[in-house]
């Protein structure tokens, strides 16, 4: 059984930082890619940051220059460091991670998402 647990999120004014984690554990083989998705009420979730097993990234648009996603492989936990932050940031945001079982399966996991609101 895997999980994944995400924390960091809150309540931060325009402009504030926000660091969100997310640690998988249980019968984990290996780690691929590890990911960050948003979902705003009433919109579709979106891609925030994706990290490789290898350290590439990607970034949507809306958050390229202010957000920077990391991972420590040895903790097999990844790192969303957002900055600059905006009301149109506000959702809520997931951790996925492309995961290899010990029983040699490969599943898309999921976090339960953490509630980021940017708010005066």
């Amino acid at each position: 059984q895997v999980q994944l647990v995400e924390s960091g999120g809150g309540l931060v004014q325009p402009g504030g930082s926000l660091r969100l984690s997310c640690a998988a554990s249980g019968s984990i083989f290996s780690i691929g890619h590890m990911a960050w998705y948003r979902q705003a009420p009433g919109k579709q979730r979106e891609l925030v940051a994706l990290i490789t097993s290898g350290g590439s990234t990607n970034y949507a648009d809306s958050v390229k220059g202010r957000f920077t996603i990391s991972r420590a492989n040895t903790k097999n936990t990844v790192f969303l460091q957002m900055n600059s932050l905006r009301p149109e940031d506000t959702a809520v945001y997931s951790c996925n991670a492309e995961i290899m079982t010990l029983a040699r399966r490969q599943w898309d996991y999921w976090g339960q998402g953490t509630q980021v609101t940017v708010s005066s």
